[in-house]
């Protein structure tokens, strides 16, 4: 007798399976909890949207929108994208549900899948989970440090030591122009170093070079001028205070000149925490990115809103869950089971079902 297709998953999808789901539900309990603490409410948004909300948001010429994002087109015509991020999608919310009118600042966490077609590999999925965190209404830095705070807060709550908070400032439509032309004017020469992605970022968005992985544009990078020398008034101010506010509340930093990551909705302050792991066989440790953010003042006037300053940030779930495990940080804990109904027979199987629903009540 012929066998029938036997599916999987798709490629770079994965299942949660019940000796993982322990994992997963410690990770939001600590997110709930630290969420309370700091009046952050629970908002979620469609998985999917449409497709112009993440090209104006997040960015043409970025890798998520260009290179990773899933595209449909529904039978009725319309152009829909699978969320790869949750930042655009709780703006558009904020906008769409007058939330400018409640009390400011308006302080939202979320949580769920997201997709980006990226190339599979270990720790990286095409569907994934993330937490994030967003704080809208208010400019002041302490709003960033809050963000940073709350992820350091939550790793540490999950046992993770040894974290890297990385910080940097991308400045504002101001100053970015200035440093732009700096940026640019290094590179041109060593062009030819530069992967070919980054050649064809130089003309399109040039900060994204900074943010390549690739070994030799990494350095040629480290000779390029830094964004933070060339910073105007306003945004030198909003970083100098964030730095204070970090020092007040002893959260140790290390400042990265070229951090910008990947999405051209940031603004002023950007960040990332990293997990330092230990020395290999070759003497060297490793860093992996846990969380990261920044602000982004633009994004919810870009997006047909008002003038809204913003900021948030989020972690990915899948690679805490890993590192959990790998380094035994939490031990799930076996269900304790009360009662052993035996059902012998069919007539006692026929009462269990009423049986074990009038137990379940009492308790």
């Amino acid at each position: 007798m012929p066998k029938g297709p036997r599916f999987q998953t798709p490629q770079g999808m994965h299942d949660i399976l019940p000796e993982d789901q322990p994992y997963i539900s410690r990770i939001l309990d600590v997110v709930q909890e630290v969420a309370k603490f700091y009046s952050f409410l629970r908002i979620d948004t469609p998985v999917l949207e449409d497709a112009a909300l993440f090209e104006k948001g997040i960015g043409l010429t970025t890798d998520v929108v260009e290179k990773q994002m899933y595209f449909l087109r529904t039978k009725g015509g319309d152009a829909l994208a699978m969320r790869p991020e949750f930042t655009a999608g709780i703006a558009r919310s904020y906008i769409e549900h007058g939330m400018l009118n409640l009390p400011q600042p308006v302080k939202l966490y979320s949580s769920g899948p997201l997709f980006r077609y990226e190339s599979p590999q270990a720790g990286r999925f095409r569907q994934f989970n993330q937490f994030d965190f967003e704080i809208f209404g208010e400019q002041s830095p302490a709003n960033d440090a809050q963000i940073i705070q709350i992820f350091y807060a939550i790793l540490r709550e999950l046992k993770f030591s040894h974290l890297i908070v990385e910080v940097n400032s991308i400045g504002d439509s101001q100053c970015r122009p200035y440093y732009k032309k700096l940026l640019v004017n290094y590179l041109r020469p060593r062009q030819y170093s530069l992967c070919a992605d980054c050649r064809r970022r130089m003309k399109e968005n040039p900060l994204r070079i900074l943010d390549c992985k690739e070994e030799k544009c990494s350095r040629v990078r480290s000779q390029a001028p830094q964004i933070i020398d060339s910073l105007c008034d306003e945004c030198k101010a909003h970083f100098k205070l964030l730095l204070e506010f970090l020092d007040e509340a002893d959260l140790p930093y290390h400042l990265n000149p070229y951090l910008v990551r990947g999405l051209d909705y940031y603004t002023k302050t950007v960040f990332e925490i990293f997990l330092e792991t230990p020395s290999g066989g070759d003497g060297e440790g490793k860093t992996l990115a846990l969380a990261g953010g920044g602000r982004f003042d633009t994004l919810v006037k870009l997006l047909g809103g008002k003038d809204v300053p913003a900021t948030g940030a989020a972690a990915g779930m899948e690679r805490i869950v890993s590192l959990l495990k790998e380094n035994q940080l939490f031990q799930p804990v076996a269900p304790q089971y009360k009662i052993f109904l035996a059902q012998l027979g069919e007539a006692a199987k026929k009462k269990s079902l009423k049986l074990l629903e009038e137990l379940r009540k009492a308790n």
